[in-house]
């Protein structure tokens, strides 16, 4: 408190003078004493009253002789009373006796007296100037040394809150008082400090963006660093740090921001030296594991959003990326391997098996959409009819089902009615399919990713093939207990990387047994005339990526695409779950399309040989132009069709090996031969 602080700094010079000062005082009352008992005793009307005031003078000197504590000075005083009714002491004399006397009382009870007078416990019946008080402190930073005499004044309400009676712990009283007393300091400093101080550092971090003006000349500035140079004030048993407190606050929510996007690290890490810099603030690195500038898209957000990703990004079997099908920004994100592996190595391995069941809960959501629509009568009529008819007439189509015949579903469909973005319901199933497709490529995307994660993790192990037991060698060498089971535990690490990078997962296998029974069971008989929609599902899907790269090079790009191997891929895995595949390639359908252009080819070789008319050549040119526009997409369509067919076989059996199923504009080759795409 305020009188300790007194005592402290001139106590020690007080008593060693006290005494002294003591003597010197009462050498003088025993002085003037001594002179008026040579004046009484030489008095020639010496009466009986004389007699008692030389008592009185003599019991003075008794007194003084000895040290000056309260009883001596209080028969000093009655003494000096009955000395003044002998009216022998004149007035001079008497003033005298009184002001040295004060001299000594205040000597000898300054202590005492300092105490009463720095007594500052009513402050616990006005603790409501706290908070103003504070917030004062922090408009004038300049006045923060005071804060520690303010909280000194706070320490005196130790008594009152003591002599309290409604609680039994004294303990619980004054916790409950600096309770109160920090959070006003809390709210009123430490709060509005670490704002500004965090908002001044952001702003100049970013300074090179348009910010309002901060020029100090025109708005003024607060010195705050006056409020962070405070030392660390006691109040009862602990002590509040100024210092300390916004550099917590500043180090958890940099910490907590760059979890939240690991991107930003290295604004938050030049936000770090600026602290330091400018208000000497000794900040935590976050040591979080940075991403690397291509980081992309995390995991975790996808795996969340997995409905929204497979929407609105396309799938590249062939260099497993994904690209982003429209942005309001100048570019768009893509995500490949590299993406994938860098998220794996943040969050683990674990990360892995929980995106399986995101995407599982996935695919079921959507194989119910599936189901309605082949359930849907306008179209379950349409494929048995389409089927019995190929049924009848094989021969006559020479085993290939006609181009017309799908060219006609793909177009009377539209009939059944359209969406406001003028969408058929063809359309819509076919983005279904490319939905479920882009899912599974997806899922590739994370083995892979996870594989590569593996092996970055696991080069610095020097023979994959002779990994010693390094818990069994810690127990020969008899090493302390914690180094048997850092060792157990690397040994896991290891071992589960090395069998993850051997081996991996076969999720592919796993989602396609999940399904399978549900997907062939007798209740789904609808489903099993799916292949006779796939015709016309590759019609529409042609037609819309010959629309989409179209738009590439024009100005509005809204629709643009220059890849969607998501319809492959979904393609592939529903006649793998529908064991459909030797049903589609009964129906040689490539070949047929492979024939319908080789006739269109010939008419306008024809026409043009006949043709004399320049308008009429290049009608014909440009015909034969988008001819084989449209070969390539077949030709694409059925090379990634193929390469997703054997990321789902199971045997040999699986592989189609007819003849006629031949790559567009080529010779007849075993369609085994294209399956070189990438597995």
């Amino acid at each position: 408190d305020l009188s300790s602080g007194i005592n402290a700094e001139y106590g020690e010079v007080f008593a060693m003078s006290s005494s002294h000062l003591i003597q010197q005082l009462s050498l003088k009352i025993l002085n003037n004493v001594e002179t008026l008992k040579k004046k009484l005793t030489q008095d020639k009307k010496y009466s009986y009253s004389c007699l008692d005031v030389l008592a009185a003078l003599g019991l003075i000197q008794h007194c003084l002789n000895g040290c000056c504590n309260g009883p001596r000075k209080l028969v000093c005083n009655l003494a000096l009373e009955v000395a003044r009714q002998g009216k022998t002491l004149s007035s001079d004399e008497n003033m005298v006796f009184v002001n040295v006397f004060r001299r000594i009382e205040v000597i000898t009870e300054y202590q005492s007296k300092v105490k009463a007078a720095c007594d500052t416990s009513y402050m616990y019946w006005h603790r409501s100037i706290a908070p103003v008080y504070f917030a004062h402190i922090f408009t004038n930073p300049t006045l923060a040394p005071n804060l520690q005499y303010f909280f000194a004044g706070l320490a005196d309400c130790r008594n009152p809150i003591l002599s309290m009676k409604h609680l039994d712990s004294d303990a619980d009283k004054l916790e409950m008082f600096v309770t109160d007393v920090k959070e006003y300091f809390q709210s009123e400093i430490i709060v509005p400090l670490c704002t500004e101080i965090e908002t001044d550092l952001r702003l100049s971090t970013h300074s090179h963006l348009q910010l309002d003006d901060r020029n100090p000349l025109k708005y003024g500035m607060k010195n705050i660093s006056t409020l962070l140079e405070t030392p660390p004030i006691r109040f009862f048993d602990s002590f509040i740090d100024i210092k300390k407190d916004v550099t917590h606050y500043l180090d958890s929510t940099f910490y907590n921001l760059t979890t939240v996007a690991l991107h930003d690290w290295r604004s938050y890490a030049v936000m770090r030296n600026l602290a330091h810099q400018k208000y000497g603030l000794e900040m935590i690195e976050a040591h979080l594991p940075s991403q690397t500038i291509e980081q992309g898209i995390d995991v975790l957000e996808i795996m969340r959003n997995i409905h929204i990703f497979v929407s609105r990004f396309s799938y590249n079997l062939n260099n497993q990326l994904f690209v982003e099908q429209s942005s309001n920004n100048k570019h768009l994100n893509t995500i490949n391997i590299r993406h994938i592996a860098n998220s794996i190595r943040t969050h683990g391995t674990g990360i892995m098996n929980t995106t399986i069941n995101f995407t599982f809960q996935y695919l079921r959501k959507k194989f119910f959409v599936f189901s309605q629509f082949l359930y849907d009568d306008h179209i379950y009529s349409r494929l048995v009819k389409d089927a019995r008819f190929f049924k009848e007439h094989k021969e006559e189509l020479d085993q290939c089902y006609p181009y017309d015949k799908a060219d006609k579903f793909n177009r009377g469909i539209r009939k059944l009615g359209l969406t406001p973005d003028g969408l058929s319901f063809l359309d819509q199933f076919r983005i279904l399919i490319t939905h479920i497709g882009n899912a599974m490529g997806y899922i590739r995307m994370i083995r892979s990713g996870g594989i590569h994660a593996c092996a970055n993790a696991i080069r610095f192990v020097p023979d994959l093939d002779d990994i010693v037991n390094l818990e069994e060698l810690a127990k020969e060498e008899e090493l302390p207990q914690d180094t048997v089971q850092a060792a157990a535990i690397l040994d896991s690490v290891l071992e589960n990387l090395t069998k993850n990078f051997a081996e991996g997962t076969a999720y592919f296998k796993m989602l396609v047994d999940v399904f399978t029974t549900s997907m062939r069971s007798p209740k789904n008989q609808h489903l099993k005339n799916f292949y006779m929609i796939i015709p016309p599902l590759t019609l529409n899907y042609v037609e819309q990526m010959m629309n989409g790269k179209e738009k590439i090079n024009k100005k509005n790009k809204l629709g643009a695409a220059f890849t969607d191997d998501g319809f492959s891929m979904g393609i592939a895995y529903i006649l793998k779950l529908l064991d459909q595949y030797s049903a589609f390639d009964s129906l040689h359908w490539f070949q047929s399309v492979n024939s319908k252009f080789n006739n269109e080819e010939k008419a306008v070789k024809e026409s043009r040989r006949g043709a004399s008319d320049v308008k009429l050549d290049q009608t014909n040119t440009l015909t034969m132009k988008r001819l084989d526009e449209y070969r390539q997409e077949f030709e694409l369509l059925y090379y990634s069709l193929s390469s997703a067919r054997i990321f789902f076989r199971t045997d040999v059996e699986d592989i189609p090996v007819e003849v006629e199923q031949t790559p567009l504009g080529g010779n007849a080759t075993p369609a085994a031969s294209s399956n070189a795409g990438p597995a």
